[in-house]
């Protein structure tokens, strides 16, 4: 759990001003993987791992950023512009980016001092790069009056992160942080951006990350890779069969048939898009009737579907995941996130929790030899700023 204290007194090292406090959440996603940049559905909940930020004003036109977790400092020019100029650190690229995207929708100011501290972990597919974009967004448009919608907001996140760390996202992760509500899932439109928000009524079974402390050096480019493997997709079923299909989210079960027409590797990723919007429309169903039993048989669907069909998968992913599908009062367990390591998410009965860490923890640690971390998450709130 972030120190607020410990937070607020690094600020003062550095500023007598009194800050104001902001915090955005990591993000979970129930199911839907892979489907926001296909104008699909995508079923996230916020989670109570939060990014906290401490802002006050400097007047120099210089931003001044100081990491708690990282013990890392660094500053930038608001002169300075463009993707070129981005910053050494890559953590700090996603600040540096997120200003830079906002001062075109109108953000003016003369400068910032931030001090950020987290418990969203790094890496582990929680989307901590979002909960940093969304909190230091929302706080520096606060601070300095800027009008900006919360879809604005969250657009302006995906543009920094395009632009300056160089991953084609989709937008679930900056919706989610942005738009959550405490004790509910969010089904996502990620084509019109309409947001269903759903109750999580599954008073038995808790939601639980299991991170494998992996996470392989292809993510990046294999994730940039996967997306223009669905952009070819959709233009060689639009040249041919489908005229009218500008995303794979246009596609139903019924065009499974002309999808298996397409070559590899193009086939199986439409296969798994299409079959992914599915299951996520089927699953905010079951989630809404409170059936844990069918969510949990469609996450399920959707692992196997990302490790064979968009092949996001890894050893330790199905590892993780098979190990907790072998244990009583386990509903249904899946990769979560780009993939290649980072996290799984799994439904597990209340009561069996303990058994769940333990049994998790010796079998990943003796398959693997590394020890899994492992955090029960419940749904929060999106961005907002503290009343202190």
């Amino acid at each position: 759990m972030v120190d607020l204290a410990k937070l607020r007194s690094s600020f003062a090292e550095i500023s007598t001003v009194e800050p104001r406090l902001f915090s955005a959440p990591g993000r979970v996603n129930l199911i839907g993987e892979h489907t926001d940049y296909n104008e699909g559905f995508v079923l996230p909940m916020a989670a109570n791992l939060r990014t906290f930020v401490a802002v006050g004003k400097r007047s120099d036109e210089q931003v001044w950023v100081h990491s708690v977790d990282l013990n890392e400092t660094a500053s930038f020019s608001l002169k300075q512009s463009g993707s070129s100029q981005r910053a050494t650190k890559n953590w700090v690229s996603y600040i540096q980016g997120v200003t830079e995207t906002l001062t075109k929708e109108g953000l003016a100011f003369s400068g910032a001092n931030l001090v950020i501290a987290s418990d969203v972990p790094i890496g582990a597919g929680l989307s901590s790069s979002a909960a940093l974009e969304i909190a230091v967004g929302f706080a520096l448009a606060e601070m300095a009056g800027l009008k900006i919608s919360r879809l604005e907001l969250a657009q302006s996140a995906q543009k920094a992160e395009h632009l300056f760390v160089g991953t084609n996202s989709g937008l679930m992760d900056q919706l989610t942080a942005t738009f959550a509500k405490e004790n509910h899932a969010m089904l996502i439109d990620c084509r019109s951006f309409q947001i269903t928000q759903i109750p999580m009524r599954l008073p038995k079974t808790l939601t639980v990350i299991c991170d494998t402390r992996v996470k392989h050096a292809l993510v990046s480019s294999a994730y940039n890779d996967r997306r223009r493997e669905c952009e070819r997709a959709v233009a060689l079923l639009s040249q041919k069969d489908k005229p009218d299909v500008r995303a794979l989210r246009d596609l139903e079960l019924d065009d499974l048939n002309l999808i298996e027409e397409l070559p590899e590797p193009e086939r199986r990723r439409a296969r798994h898009v299409v079959t992914e919007n599915k299951r996520t429309l089927q699953a905010a169903q079951a989630l809404a009737a409170s059936d844990v039993q069918e969510l949990g048989g469609l996450m399920v669907g959707s692992h196997e579907s990302l490790r064979d069909d968009f092949e996001v998968s890894c050893p330790e992913l199905d590892i993780m995941v098979d190990l907790a599908l072998s244990l009583k009062g386990v509903s249904g367990a899946r990769m979560m996130g780009g993939g290649f390591g980072g996290s799984t998410i799994s439904l597990v009965d209340s009561e069996k929790l303990e058994f769940f860490s333990e049994r998790m923890t010796e079998g990943y640690q003796l398959a693997t030899g590394l020890v899994p971390l492992i955090n029960v998450v419940q749904p929060d709130d999106g961005v907002m700023e503290l009343d202190i």
